[in-house]
């Protein structure tokens, strides 16, 4: 999806081209087109490129292919924190606009890659005793039988 493409003026390799931004724009308005709810993600500071936002509706996002490599991978993100990815697609690196469209729109989500830790052993709760009646909770019953 993204490349690094030498750029016309001067001969030198690009952090991005125009032509990868209207790539970009075309993804997400075909995705918007899916009723998925997908941005243009900008570059920032030289250290990421374009990419696609898809915004999920439990308040994650996944950023896709914003990290310059050549796969279609994805970071899915909450509060600008990491807590799963989509891996790189094998072959997605000659994916045309559909072929993205398709990933994208039809990624798992909700499996994040990576082992979780198994779940901490607790131990059982301790019985707990009731505690003694009051004088007036002992006066009550001794009369009802």
């Amino acid at each position: 999806m993204l490349s690094h493409p030498l750029s016309v003026r001067t001969g030198y390799a690009a952090s991005f081209s125009v032509m990868e931004e209207a790539q970009a724009r075309r993804v997400v308005q075909t995705l918007r087109a899916r009723d998925v709810f997908a941005h243009v993600k900008l570059p920032q500071a030289g250290v990421t490129q374009y990419g696609i936002r898809v915004v999920l509706p439990d308040g994650r996002e996944a950023i896709w292919d914003n990290d310059g490599t050549a796969g279609l991978e994805a970071q899915i993100m909450r509060n600008g924190i990491l807590v799963g990815f989509v891996a790189s697609i094998p072959g997605s690196e000659n994916f045309g606009d559909g072929q993205i469209v398709e990933a994208i729109a039809t990624a798992d989500y909700d499996r994040p890659v990576g082992g979780r830790r198994p779940p901490v052993a607790r131990p059982a709760p301790v019985p707990v005793r009731p505690a003694p009646k009051s004088l007036a909770q002992r006066l009550r019953s001794g009369f009802r039988g």
